[in-house]
């Protein structure tokens, strides 16, 4: 398969402000987003089980502050950063009561594009002209909508004369550290439930925000009777459904010693994202999400488990890799004609599963269509990298991000229709179950490939070959010497002792801006995959599939930066960084004003 018949992908709206500028956070506001959803995920910990009744002085506020942080080694730099955030989870549940049209949208000028935005003011502050260079427009354009009013000034003197009109119930704001903190005692003193999202700087020109947290925050609704759902505890249990005596319980004695085999690889480790995504789908749409899970739900999740286990025994063998979850992988622990046909048990069994469920013959036989149309994509995504491996040139960065539609999102899709159908709700929702799991697969794919740039791996740490986001993206940026490197890295020319090691690849993708660039495709499939559910009027649905992308990707962890690559790392100025992200607008189109 040449190149050319490799098809491309479409791209996803650019997110304003994201390409536009790469800034580091200030100094007290944790540095990553993996570092600031890691502090987060501890605050909402802490404050499920802490029981504080809002508005929580800021005294005692400081001393759960205190205790969360020691709890989980936060940075005392952060401690004004945690407190806010805090705050925020004590008026939660007070947001979440307050109707969407009795809540004021509050937002700093500070977010535009200063040196670009032809918005006007007037008494009341900026008057947006949807010009599409940043947040803003978004914000206020999925608020309203909700029916929510929405100011973009600053000061206190609008928003407390707006409450006491009592039109205002409610505040999701957006403001820099110190501004929250001069307004804390106000706030305080109205006992209205207000939450704000700390922007990452406070210097009052182009500034930037963690988008996906303002967006959740936005939709939070009582209407959503999944949102006290612990997703953690419901993953976990989830998990548990592979243990092998569970498995056992399930589905009998394993009858053979093929069975055995292949019950023994789908019980090894592995996130199971799939299942989950399968329970998660299901408690959005039945009637009550808080009843226990049935039998039958069990077993449809071990069966997506099971195709996507079987998928792993047959592209082990196809990519001739040895380790999986660190481990032999099964052609190498039993040799290839038995793991191809434990690989096949594997497909059939899980089509067993689905044929035997119990309830209406209807939702079953659309079950099984759900997950044979799904092999069947995945099988066409699969051959599409088989082939162009029988004669591998460069790809470009569109046409490996199409193989990861097609290899990666059917098994996300089949999880979630297959969710709907046992709720009997699919038909009003597969249209945007489809693009919900074309987004979150090329995300989950594109995550993959920034983890993988991060592992020092002590058994292969040279660079395999294969449709990868950043070595596409690195070879469309190199020049010279390391360009004809890459094209004969992408063709297969090298000799083994001239393929470069990761830390090497590291360095170039930091360097060329690749890694920015994947990173902002990163963020704007993710964006797409919730702006997927803008129309989805069904809140539970809504509600749970936005937080499952926060409980997927929360987990993002870049590992293995030596310090010698970090050193290498800090010498690239700012001006390069922005070089980069001006270079992804080209990659990521910008949308349209209609």
């Amino acid at each position: 398969m040449s190149t050319a018949s490799v098809a491309s992908a479409s791209l996803p709206p650019v997110i304003p402000g994201l390409t536009r500028r790469v800034r580091p956070p200030k100094k007290n506001v944790p540095q990553t987003k993996a570092d600031r959803d890691a502090v987060l995920r501890a605050v909402r910990q802490y404050a499920e089980g802490a029981g504080l009744v809002p508005p929580v002085p800021l005294d005692e506020l400081q001393v759960h502050t205190d205790k969360i942080m020691a709890m989980h080694g936060i940075e005392p730099a952060y401690r004004d950063y945690t407190g806010v955030l805090l705050a925020n989870e004590t008026w939660r549940e007070a947001l979440a009561s307050v109707p969407f049209e009795k809540r004021l949208l509050l937002m700093p000028k500070c977010l535009r594009v200063e040196s670009k935005c032809p918005a006007p003011f007037d008494e009341f502050g900026l008057l947006c002209k949807q010009c599409g260079l940043c947040s803003i427009q978004d914000f206020q354009n999925e608020a309203e909508k909700l029916g929510y009013a929405v100011l973009v000034a600053e000061g206190s003197a609008i928003v407390m004369s707006l409450i006491q009109t009592g039109k205002i119930e409610a505040i999701v704001g957006v403001s820099c550290l110190s501004v929250l903190e001069r307004t804390f005692p106000y706030v305080e003193a109205a006992a209205i439930p207000a939450v704000a999202v700390p922007l990452l700087q406070d210097d009052c020109i182009d500034t930037t925000v963690d988008v996906d947290w303002v967006w959740d925050y936005i939709h939070l609704t009582s209407e959503d009777k999944t949102r006290r759902l612990n997703l953690s505890a419901l993953h976990d249990e989830v998990k548990q459904w592979f243990e092998p005596e569970t498995l056992r319980a399930l589905l009998g004695d394993p009858q053979c010693e093929t069975e055995t085999i292949a019950r023994e690889w789908l019980a090894r480790d592995g996130k199971r994202w799939r299942p989950f995504l399968l329970v998660a789908c299901y408690q959005a749409l039945r009637e009550d999400p808080e009843a226990p899970i049935g039998n039958d739900i069990k077993l449809a999740a071990v069966s997506v488990e099971a195709f996507h286990k079987a998928s792993l025994v047959h592209d082990d063998i196809e990519d001739h890799d040895d380790l999986r979850y660190g481990q032999p992988t099964l052609h190498n622990e039993h040799g290839i004609g038995v793991a191809l046909n434990v690989g096949d048990l594997l497909i059939g069994e899980g089509y067993r599963l689905l044929a035997t469920m119990g309830g209406d013959s209807s939702r079953r036989a659309r079950c099984l269509t759900i997950a044979a149309e799904g092999q069947r994509e995945l099988c066409r995504g699969q051959g599409a990298e088989l082939l162009w491996d029988r004669k591998p040139s460069a790809l470009q960065s569109t046409q490996v991000l199409e193989i990861f539609r097609r290899k990666t999102a059917p098994a996300f899709e089949v999880a979630l229709k297959i969710g709907a159908a046992l709720a009997g709700q699919l038909a009003d929702h597969e249209e945007t179950l489809g693009r919900y799991s074309e987004n979150l697969g090329i995300a989950y794919q594109i995550r993959d490939d920034l983890e993988d740039l991060g592992e020092d791996s002590s058994a292969n740490n040279t660079v395999r070959i294969r449709p990868s986001i950043i070595l596409s993206l690195l070879r469309e940026r190199a020049k010279g010497e390391q360009r004809d490197l890459l094209e004969a890295l992408w063709s297969g020319r090298l000799q083994p002792r001239e393929v470069p090691q990761r830390p090497e690849i590291r360095l170039w993708a930091e360097q060329t801006g690749a890694y920015e660039k994947a990173t902002v495709l990163f963020e704007s499939y993710k964006e797409a995959a919730i702006r997927s559910l803008a129309e989805v009027e069904h809140p539970n649905l809504k509600g749970l599939l936005r937080r499952v992308i926060g409980k997927i990707f929360n987990e993002l962890e870049i590992k293995g930066w030596c310090r010698e690559i970090e050193q290498e790392n800090s010498k690239v100025s700012a001006e390069r960084r922005a070089e980069a992200a001006r270079e992804a607008e080209h990659l990521v189109p910008v949308p349209q004003k209609a």
